[in-house]
């Protein structure tokens, strides 16, 4: 590899970020604070610039997968470390940190893209098949981990037994796996859409050993981002208590953190006039982030006899409906608009305002 790719910020700044994490740099002290929210964001623009190289490389729907279950290990493995740790909220955090995600993608992601292409654009299609594709799986997977619960007799609460546990897990796998099978294989034209304008001249793909390159690079800056996000939640959870603002926040935050990386590369598509790539990467995103995160951490509750609280309250599930409706309106023509994107938007406001003043 030449001195100069080497040199290169999207490298540096990873390598820089894992030795500052790894040399235990990242301490309670404002210069630490300061250095490691730096670092922090430098790499999520170098996890941006390498899942771009790989999804050129690979194509779509491929780069986009790889990204979504990229994110979703490393968001497990975040949840997992937090809830074996124990502490306040323990029971809660994976279903907080798994339903803010999805809310953050449905009205934030998407909600973005589409204001910002159609501002830009006007309008810009996209398969509208593949829209319904992922709603369909979506809606599934979210009423069976996230709504059902409050409504089962076995235990009292928003509870599964380990029975209902396994049973929903191997589900979501089921759905999740044969969408991938029906994205990848049967019907992969459904998430590409040809380019009407063909003026803007595309770079040749990148050769393999750039493309292997970025993708341990990718992964690398995930980790970075997962690991720093939860080394600087003590500053954030503090934060969070001095404004008096109830700790679900402190999930909207990190949650925000993680899905940096695929927000930025979404919204970087939409403004490039590629919004089935925008779509691909959010509600992809969405369906991996429940489809995956779920059962992998319900295998972990089940093995070490975790108390494990999944279904949503009342609130959270009309805002929950509210933006699954809103998004299935918003695709259904196959077409944006910036009206779209602004009902979106106003969504997630209302989400996080409640957040904050419940």
């Amino acid at each position: 590899m030449k001195l100069k790719n080497i040199l290169n910020w999207t490298v540096v700044f990873p390598v820089l970020s894992s030795v500052f994490y790894l040399g235990g740099f990242l301490t309670d002290t404002l210069f630490g604070n300061i250095a490691g929210a730096l670092l922090l964001f430098a790499t999520v623009l170098a996890a941006v610039h390498h899942a771009e190289v790989v999804a050129h490389k690979v194509g779509e729907p491929y780069g986009t997968i790889i990204l979504a279950i990229c994110i979703t290990i490393l968001e497990v493995g975040l949840i997992i470390s937090f809830m074996l740790s124990g502490g306040e909220g323990a029971m809660t955090y994976a279903r907080d940190t798994v339903f803010a995600a999805v809310m953050l993608i449905l009205n934030g992601i998407l909600g973005i893209c589409i204001w910002v292409g159609s501002r830009k654009y006007k309008e810009q299609l996209f398969m509208r098949s593949s829209a319904t594709t992922y709603l369909v799986s979506l809606v599934a997977i979210l009423v069976l981990t996230l709504i059902l619960p409050n409504y089962t007799s076995s235990v009292r609460g928003p509870f599964y037994t380990n029975a209902q546990l396994a049973f929903v897990s191997l589900a979501c796998l089921v759905i999740y796996s044969s969408f991938l099978m029906f994205q990848t294989v049967r019907h992969r034209n459904y998430f590409i859409v040809e380019e009407e304008d063909h003026t803007t001249h595309e770079a040749d793909p990148p050769g393999t050993a750039k493309t292997v390159a970025s993708l341990v690079l990718l992964i690398i800056c995930l980790a970075v981002v997962i690991f720093m996000a939860k080394g600087l939640s003590p500053v954030i959870e503090d934060f969070v208590e001095n404004i008096g603002a109830p700790r679900a926040l402190v999930g909207v935050i990190i949650a925000s953190v993680v899905l940096l990386p695929e927000g930025l590369a979404a919204i970087r598509a939409a403004k490039n006039n590629q919004i089935q790539s925008s779509i691909n990467l959010g509600l992809g995103s969405a369906l991996a982030s429940v489809g995956l995160t779920i059962p992998a951490v319900s295998l972990v509750c089940i093995v070490y006899d975790i108390p494990f609280v999944l279904g949503l309250d009342m609130k959270s599930i009309i805002l929950l409906a509210l933006s699954v409706f809103t998004v299935m309106l918003s695709l259904s023509r196959g077409k944006t608009n910036h009206l779209y994107g602004t009902v979106l938007l106003v969504n997630l406001a209302a989400y996080i305002f409640t957040v904050i003043v419940p």
